[in-house]
């Protein structure tokens, strides 16, 4: 079998899944609301594909959408191009300042053996020079996968933060009425496309975390004699084990940095408490950090895995505490308004975004434990289970538009908004993945002007 006929039918095969995931699964649908004020003017020209038949993907159509999702980027639709350059010889200055268009993001896509070979070049227009040049290669049904990789680099250089638009998303969906109610947890894209389920119920899902080695997943089901479960599954082997089958609550997982301990919600000796499980242990080992009388749920690790925050209600209303795992000291963390729940930390450990009411409204909110201040990042209602970019610069939550549960998303500073609804059903309960940005042979192109032969690194 020649190389065409190969590449015929690895597209064959990537068409028909696409049409499965398709037809099966609802993916989500980014709606940007509110953009950044100073939101630099790119525009990605369509990238010049320089072998035979057709491609299974768009690239700079998924580059220019992940920009244009960032918010901080505006973007210059191709009808409204007055050339379409693909490389730097062929770029008109003067049409592009016209259009003040700041930046051009440039391609081409050659045949490299059985791969592609995808060259861009970051062109700065008012330098009138190349800032950047990369060439990557990898398999035709990867596309994606190289787009995103496109767009995080393009991000990183004209914002200085790591891009994280090759990171997925876990989140729950509910369709139906019961007692036809199917739950399901989904991992999809950062732009909620390429939507997976990876496990689907008539009992509800609740609580999905990532692991930080972003292959595996924890999350409660109920789908054992109706009994609250806690379950780590792994997205590579689609294997899963049931670590928790206490009575009462068993609730809230999340994984310590390592990924070898998990914080956990029991009640089996009366009241919610936090523990912490030692997976790695063997017989596994349990440990109790709080004994009140009140409620105490929610556990989230600091970023040294040295503490938990978690929510209690200890002092006779939600807040934030912090336990530290040394000697079990707790600390009392929020002190403005009377309810602030579901916390976690940034990855620099400097801010904490929380469930945050506010006129009898729930916001969500972000407290920055360096200056003491708390700032409303929503204008939503019943904004609920915030989670954070690997990249710090946004986070994503559920909550309630026109009676439908959906995801919505919002930058640190609060300037840009969007919404990710689906076709189908209430989504619930986000999970931002750690960074998942996969690995290709890359080069500099404007340094050695070759294109490698080389394939995607496992």
């Amino acid at each position: 079998m020649d190389m065409v006929m190969k590449r015929r039918l690895k597209l064959l095969i990537g068409f028909w899944l696409a049409a499965l995931a398709v037809f099966s699964k609802a993916e989500l649908q980014i709606e940007i609301t509110q953009g950044a004020d100073n939101a630099v003017m790119v525009a990605v020209v369509p990238f010049d594909w320089r072998g035979r038949g057709a491609l299974p993907e768009d690239i700079a159509g998924i580059v220019t959408q992940d920009l244009g999702f960032s918010g901080r980027f505006k973007t210059l639709p191709v009808s409204s191009m007055l050339s379409l350059p693909n490389e730097a010889a062929e770029v008109f200055v003067r049409d592009w300042r016209l259009l003040d268009v700041e930046y051009l993001v440039l391609g081409r896509i050659e045949e490299s053996g059985p791969d592609l070979a995808v060259s861009y070049d970051l062109y700065n227009v008012y330098k009138g020079e190349v800032e950047q040049s990369e060439t990557i290669v990898g398999a035709d049904l990867v596309l994606r996968d190289m787009a995103h990789y496109i767009s995080d680099a393009v991000f990183e250089a004209l914002t200085g933060i790591s891009g994280a638009f090759s990171s997925e998303i876990l989140y729950i969906t509910v369709t139906g009425q019961a007692p036809e109610r199917i739950y399901r947890l989904n991992v999809a894209d950062a732009d909620g496309q390429r939507v997976r389920t990876v496990l689907q119920s008539r009992e509800p899902i609740l609580s999905a975390t990532w692991a930080p080695d972003g292959e595996r997943v924890a999350y409660v089901s109920f789908e054992r004699d109706s009994r609250p479960a806690i379950y780590v599954h792994n997205l590579v082997t689609r294997t899963r084990q049931q670590v928790t089958n206490f009575s009462g609550l068993n609730g809230a997982p999340a994984f310590s940095p390592d990924g070898q301990k998990l914080a956990m919600v029991l009640s089996k000796d009366g009241n919610p408490e936090i523990y912490v499980l030692d997976l790695q242990a063997n017989p596994r080992r349990l440990r109790r950090l709080t004994r009140h009388y009140g409620i105490d749920t929610e556990p989230s690790w600091s970023t040294d895995g040295q503490s938990i925050i978690f929510t209690s209600n200890r002092g006779g209303q939600p807040q934030i505490y912090s336990v530290r795992l040394r000697d079990l000291e707790i600390e009392r963390l929020t002190f403005e308004g009377d309810y602030n729940a579901r916390a976690s930390l940034t990855r620099d450990g400097n801010g904490l975004v929380m469930v945050h009411r506010r006129n009898d409204i729930f916001h969500i909110g972000h407290l920055d434990l360096v200056r003491g201040r708390l700032t409303v990042l929503t204008e939503t209602s019943l904004d609920e289970s915030p989670s954070i970019a690997p990249n710090d610069s946004t986070l994503i939550y559920a909550t309630m538009v026109d009676g439908q549960g959906i995801l919505a998303g919002v930058s640190m500073d609060g300037s840009v908004k969007f919404k990710l609804p689906a076709r189908d059903g209430d989504v619930r309960e986000p999970s931002w993945s750690p960074m998942k940005k996969k690995k290709f042979i890359a080069t500099d192109l404007s340094a050695t002007g070759e294109i490698p032969n080389d394939s995607l690194l496992p």
